[in-house]
């Protein structure tokens, strides 16, 4: 499979995008727009943390139960769950049922609720400037950077769980921090959008 590739719709796309109808979408409309709002980020920031070690295919399929479980990712509302909540999401089988997930989930709501100017402003201080050109391959896209890295430190240090770097580095790229489109592909830069994504 090369890098890059042409779908039956004629468009030319990153490959990992045109490898189901799932992945389609995500990567025609989502990902790597940028992307604003606390409760939308931290929705972001959840997912990424639930992907950790599982495809993320297995996430997006799994993004409207986690939505309904999580209530639409209210930071408010999850910052709020107890042991209860816990409960029921681990016999949730619509989600990913791993309780160090779970309970990281919540902690990061109650740590997002703490922040002073929100979630947005923490995670968009940390956005690199723009390159002057995108990425020609996935060679030349990093797993992590020095970005991604002050970023998973400074979360940490904030109480966030389940945030490394590489994890950091995937919520940027996904939330348009980055834009790791390959060149050629036919995905704009996207405007900033506000609030949760399709």
């Amino acid at each position: 499979m090369t890098d890059l590739v042409t779908g039956a719709d004629g468009l030319p796309r990153c490959a990992w995008g045109a490898s189901t109808p799932d992945y389609a979408v995500y990567h025609d409309e989502e990902w790597g727009r940028p992307l604003h709002g606390d409760d939308a980020l931290y929705e972001r920031l959840t997912l990424e943390a639930f992907q950790s070690g599982l495809s993320w295919l297995t996430i997006l399929r799994k993004r409207p139960a986690f939505r309904l479980a999580f209530d639409d990712f209210r930071i408010d509302r999850v910052a709020r769950y107890g042991e209860a909540d816990v409960a029921r999401l681990l016999a949730d089988a619509g989600i990913v049922r791993n309780r160090a997930k779970i309970e990281a989930a919540v902690a990061n709501a109650r740590a997002a609720a703490e922040l002073p100017d929100g979630l947005s402003a923490l995670l968009w201080s940390y956005a690199p400037p723009p390159r002057a050109a995108r990425p020609e391959s996935f060679a030349a896209v990093p797993a992590l950077t020095p970005e991604s890295t002050a970023l998973a430190k400074a979360l940490k240090k904030r109480g966030f769980r389940f945030v490394g770097p590489t994890t950091a580095y995937a919520l940027m790229q996904a939330t348009g921090m980055v834009d790791d489109h390959l060149a050629g592909c036919h995905v704009a830069s996207g405007p900033a959008r506000d609030g949760i994504g399709a």
